[in-house]
Order: C-alpha cells, then structure tokens, then sequence
C-alpha cells in the first residue's frame, strides 16, 4: 500500500445521534429544519426520530429521566458542535433564513472567517443548545496549497476561560 493511500476508505459520516432533554420542542424544531436540508424522516416514535439523506443521518434521542435537569455544555466531555456542509453560501443564507423563521438561537453569522480560505458559516442552537452550524468553503479548503488553518483570539481558551472577551 503506497504511503499517502489511507488504510480504510471512508466515505462520509453515517449517522450522528443526539441526545436531548427537551424531546418535544428539539423533534419539533429538527423535523422543520432536516427536511429543508434534503432529509427525510424516516422513523417518528415518543423518544426517538430519525432523519435520513444528504449522505448522512441525523437521530434525536429521549435521555433518560436521571439526566433531564441537564444542559448542553459545549466545552465538556463529548460533542462540541456539529456542522453540516453547504454547496453555497447562498444555502448559509438561506439557512440563516429558516432559523429565524424556526425561532431559533443564531451564535454567529452569517459571516467569513479565517479558518480556511473563504469560510462562510452560520452557527446556531437547537432547543437543548446543542451548537450546529452550516458552513461553505469553496473549491478544496485547507487542502489548498499554501491554504492555513487559523483562528482569533476570541476562540483560545486557557484553563476553561475565553482568552479574550
């Protein structure tokens, strides 16, 4: 096998499962925004729906009663956030769009950053505040020769602090 060929081919992300504490309102708010993403509720039950198609899938899940009085913390353990992939900054915008009209919590954007060449991103919350964001960047991102990941300041962290506020 030659250096540079990977030793499993993956292709995509198949599933990510959430889960939440506020099933009622998050089942609501997922089935309105996943199909405008072009994906399909396939499964619908009391604690558990599932969403299929734009190469990928997306469950929300019930958590169990113990852990109800929870919140999302986006800098525990586990998830950070999920980003879902745009084919154009116009589908960022129209995102931005839906979200409002869905009520929901838009962080930032839209807007460009500097992680790679070209970034356009909208960063928003579910109704547990589960970060998501949708992103595009174009032709082949930090892939790029000569392209650099980087970030401000704003988003160092030191001993669980922002660096800046």
């Amino acid at each position: 096998m030659a250096k540079d060929q990977p030793l499993v081919n993956i292709n995509g992300l198949a599933h990510v499962i959430l889960t939440v504490t506020k099933y009622d309102k998050s089942r609501q708010f997922y089935t309105k925004l996943l199909p405008a993403f072009g994906m399909t509720l396939v499964h619908d039950g009391p604690d558990f729906c599932y969403h299929v198609g734009a190469r990928t899938a997306i469950g929300i899940r019930k958590c169990d009663p113990e852990f109800q009085k929870e919140h999302f913390q986006q800098y525990r353990v586990g998830l950070h956030h999920l980003c879902f992939r745009a084919r154009s900054r116009e589908d960022v915008d129209t995102t931005a769009k839906l979200l409002i009209g869905l009520g929901a919590k838009i962080v930032r954007g839209p807007e460009v950053r500097e992680w790679a060449p070209g970034y356009y991103y909208v960063l928003f919350e579910d109704p547990d505040g589960i970060r998501l964001e949708v992103n595009f960047v174009p032709g082949t991102g930090l892939l790029e020769n000569d392209a650099n990941f980087s970030f401000g300041e704003e988003f160092i962290r030191v001993d669980g602090e922002d660096l800046t506020a």
